[in-house]
């Protein structure tokens, strides 16, 4: 992961060891080998995770699904753009299953790109695979993190009802920054998303996660905690932006590790059961072990 230290040049010290210390990790041809045979995208690859060794190395992937364009243009996302893209894999279910399969999951989690230009925004790609993967393996807890469906109620509840145990939708960073790094996106429409699965379908733990170092305040950061806990949501990740290319907007503050306590200790006693507040904590890092520490 040397672009970090070419695009972060005032990567802080703690930050630059644990990435060090990450990349060191070995032992991720087997789970590299799988994904390539199958033509899997993973959003460890195509958003330059800081953690991609590590979680290799540990057998698991999150994968991505409907390709490796999104038809959103987000600033701060290294995943390609693309208005709109034609090709849908209509065999990515058995695809991923396989994976799942081999790698021998327990705890799997799929994402999506955007995809505005298919009518159902790939909600029925999601619900073959979660259903393929529950018929081919054996996987315990599928996690979904999905796209916003532009707030289509329809497909975002075909989705939560296929068999997941985990609903994620990421709110990415506080509202007054939408405009200028989510400005597709809009922040009431994913707190509503979020508030309505938990209201229609309150067993399926709900998830989500938040960006810091893109030019928001600490205040605005415990605001955003706030209206999750107001939508029900059970888990929260909190981490820190890394800028991943000369092209994503950059860095705006590195957060003092003492913060991502703070913001952890806030969200816990506003009663979300479980945080996972640090640095290099991105939205899938550790789902299977976020998961167990709520049972």
């Amino acid at each position: 992961m040397v672009f970090f230290y070419k695009v972060n040049k005032r990567l802080p010290d703690y930050l630059k060891n644990e990435i060090l210390r990450i990349k060191t990790k070995k032992n991720i041809s087997e789970t590299s080998q799988i994904i390539r045979e199958k033509e899997l995208n993973t959003v460890c690859s195509s958003s330059r995770c800081p953690n991609l060794n590590l979680c290799f190395s540990n057998k698991t992937a999150t994968f991505l699904l409907l390709g490796d364009k999104c038809t959103r243009r987000c600033p701060f996302c290294n995943i390609g753009y693309i208005k709109e893209n034609p090709c849908v894999d209509l065999l990515e279910p058995q695809k991923v299953a396989y994976a799942v399969k081999s790698l021998n999951l327990k705890h799997t989690v799929i994402t999506m790109v955007t995809r505005d230009d298919i009518e159902d925004g790939g909600a029925d790609i999601i619900v073959k695979t979660v259903k393929r993967i529950k018929k081919d393996t054996n996987c315990k807890i599928i996690e979904v993190l999905t796209s916003d469906f532009n707030g289509n109620e329809k497909y975002i509840m075909d989705v939560v009802d296929s068999g997941i145990d985990i609903f994620g939708h990421n709110i990415e960073t506080v509202e007054r920054l939408y405009e200028t790094n989510r400005p597709s996106g809009s922040y009431r429409r994913s707190l509503n998303i979020l508030k309505t699965v938990k209201e229609k379908r309150p067993h399926i733990i709900t998830k989500s996660g938040i960006m810091v170092g893109l030019g928001e305040n600490d205040g605005e950061v415990f605001e955003t905690i706030d209206d999750l806990i107001n939508t029900g949501i059970d888990f929260i990740t909190i981490g820190q932006y890394l800028r991943p290319s000369l092209q994503n907007v950059e860095v705006q503050r590195f957060v003092p590790l003492k913060k991502f306590i703070e913001y952890k200790d806030y969200a816990k006693k506003g009663g979300i059961k479980n945080v996972f507040s640090a640095p290099l904590v991105r939205s899938s890092f550790g789902a299977e072990k976020l998961f167990k520490h709520s049972l």
